[in-house]
């Protein structure tokens, strides 16, 4: 497999440069415009298509990543769009992206601290919609020295500020040796252990207050089965 960082030098100037590598944050990657048209596709989407969840629902496209090999599914034109865009980056090492979780975070809603785990390319990109949030950086629990019990505000590390219509890539460090998490909160208030600050038109002590966000995650799932399975088959 190529390299992951093996990334179109037009990417390398939205680099978070005070961030561990390699974490690229790409502001207006999408227009109002195609924000709206996605935001209404995501809500005209069937009522079979979402799954609740504690503290959010989703929409799961393109098939359901397993250890044994994704069965793919087809994916729409809306997404397919920006799955090849990003692809085209270069982003998935010359991969095309397969896989799109669509995250609803109503306000005040997050997710605990997490890794996306080796079912995927080691890449993971972000399409947000509608508000911004704060994304909050981890250290696994158990990778601390002998001390004070591990909590989640001890091992927090930084943060970046993800605004809509923005595209994030995370890749290698970022993705495989820190966990990320959403803090169920209605309010940010920045301080300047938020990395991305001054390139995203903010400065510690704003405050800002968070709406319905609407997140696109789109990834690269390289174990896909080629036949479909037989039920009942031994």
């Amino acid at each position: 497999m190529e390299h992951p960082t093996c990334i179109l030098e037009k990417l390398k100037q939205f680099v978070v440069s005070d961030a561990p590598p390699t974490v690229y944050c790409i502001p207006d990657f999408i227009s109002e415009d195609e924000e709206s048209y996605l935001l209404q596709q995501v809500y005209r989407s069937p009522k079979t298509k979402w799954t609740q969840l504690s503290g959010r629902r989703l929409q799961n496209w393109g098939g359901l990543p397993h250890p044994k090999g994704m069965l793919a599914e087809k994916i729409p034109d809306w997404l397919q769009t920006y799955c090849e865009k990003i692809s085209s980056l270069g982003t998935f090492s010359g991969k095309t992206a397969n896989h799109v979780l669509v995250n609803e975070y109503k306000q005040g809603e997050g997710i605990m601290p997490h890794e996306d785990g080796p079912l995927y390319h080691p890449t993971v990109t972000t399409i947000s919609l509608g508000s911004h949030t704060l994304l909050d950086f981890y250290t696994p629990v158990g990778s601390l020295e002998a001390g004070p019990p591990q909590t989640e505000e001890n091992r927090y590390v930084f943060s970046l500020l993800v605004k809509p219509r923005s595209l994030l890539i995370l890749q290698e460090e970022m993705y495989q040796r820190l966990l990320h998490g959403i803090q169920g909160c209605v309010q940010d208030t920045l301080t300047d252990k938020v990395l991305n600050l001054s390139a995203s038109g903010a400065q510690a002590g704003d405050t800002l207050t968070r709406g319905t966000r609407v997140s696109l995650t789109i990834r690269h799932v390289p174990k896909v089965m080629k036949t479909k399975l037989i039920l009942g088959r031994k």
